[in-house]
Formats: C-alpha cells, sequence, structure tokens
C-alpha cells in the first residue's frame, strides 16, 4: 500500500462518518510530517452551514494545530474532487499537496470544471494527484445516492398514500 493510499483510506473513515449521518460521503485529512493533523467530513445538513465541507473543516483543524493558517509542507486527501469554496480554501491555506480519489464532473474545481488549485495567475499553486482509491470513493458516492432515491421514492409514495386517505 502507497502513501498516498494509505491516507485516502483514513479519508474514506471519515467519509463513512458524513455517511452514517446520512450526509454526502465526502472525507477529508491533512497530514503534515507523516502525521495526520486535521480530519474533516460534510456535515452541511446536520450543521445547516454552506461551510461545513470536509475540506474546510479539516483545513481549520490543521491550522489550530501548527498555530498558523498557512498550511505550507502539508499534504490534504480527500475523497471528492474540491468544490469552487473549498479549492479556494486550499489555495489560500498554501497546501502544497491534494491527493483526490473521485473526480466531480458536476462541480469539481481541481480539474473537471475547473481547476483553481493549478491556475498560475494565482500566487500560490497546489501540487495535486488524482485518482487514488478513486474506485472506493466512487463506489461509496454510487451507493449513498442510490439509496437516497430510493428513500425519497418511498416518502413521495407515502405522502401520496397520505393523501388518498384524507
Amino acid at each position: 500500500m502507497t502513501q498516498d493510499e494509505k491516507y485516502m483510506k483514513e479519508a474514506l473513515k471519515q467519509a463513512r462518518k458524513a455517511y452514517e449521518l446520512g450526509e454526502v460521503p465526502i472525507g477529508c485529512v491533512i497530514v503534515h510530517e507523516n502525521k495526520i493533523i486535521g480530519r474533516g467530513y460534510n456535515r452541511r445538513n446536520t450543521d445547516r452551514s454552506t461551510l461545513a465541507h470536509a475540506e474546510i473543516t479539516a483545513i481549520n483543524k490543521a491550522s489550530k494545530k501548527l498555530h498558523d493558517w498557512r498550511l505550507e509542507g502539508c499534504t490534504l486527501y480527500v475523497t471528492l474532487e474540491p468544490c469552487q469554496m473549498c479549492a479556494g480554501a486550499i489555495v489560500q491555506a498554501r497546501v502544497t499537496e491534494v491527493v483526490m480519489g473521485a473526480m466531480n464532473a458536476k462541480a469539481g474545481c481541481g480539474g473537471s470544471i475547473l481547476n483553481i488549485l493549478e491556475m498560475p495567475e494565482f500566487n500560490h499553486q497546489v501540487q495535486v494527484r488524482r485518482g487514488v482509491l478513486a474506485e472506493e470513493c466512487t463506489e461509496m458516492l454510487m451507493s449513498f445516492f442510490k439509496e437516497l432515491r430510493i428513500r425519497n421514492k418511498q416518502e413521495k409514495e407515502l405522502k401520496r398514500a397520505r393523501k388518498m386517505q384524507l
């Protein structure tokens, strides 16, 4: 197992926590000097906050651990390609490397729709590696959305049945 795979498995553990809460299963860890210094998972619905993304939570925890907003020398592992907010925060935090699992064709800003992480126009560019344990990351997301569609269909049918009873 490579070091990237080892830490992506840790990010997947965080994603499972989100899954258990009924949140989109996205997880993140930040590593500095071969030690995890920040962990996060998606909690947008739970916290009722647009900002409760896995990467933002992990960046906040890592910054507290290092007593610095700059995360130079850090590698961020995330199970799904970051959105525009998270990609911007990663650049602002001066994260050195980002390792992604699944790509996000609908909202990804680490190479799919935009590539905020490697834009030469910014004063900081991030080194990026894509596709680490992509299959595992994608499978977790696909399972979640499949279950969500089934749940939504059942709820819709239940509401329809209740209306018919009235």
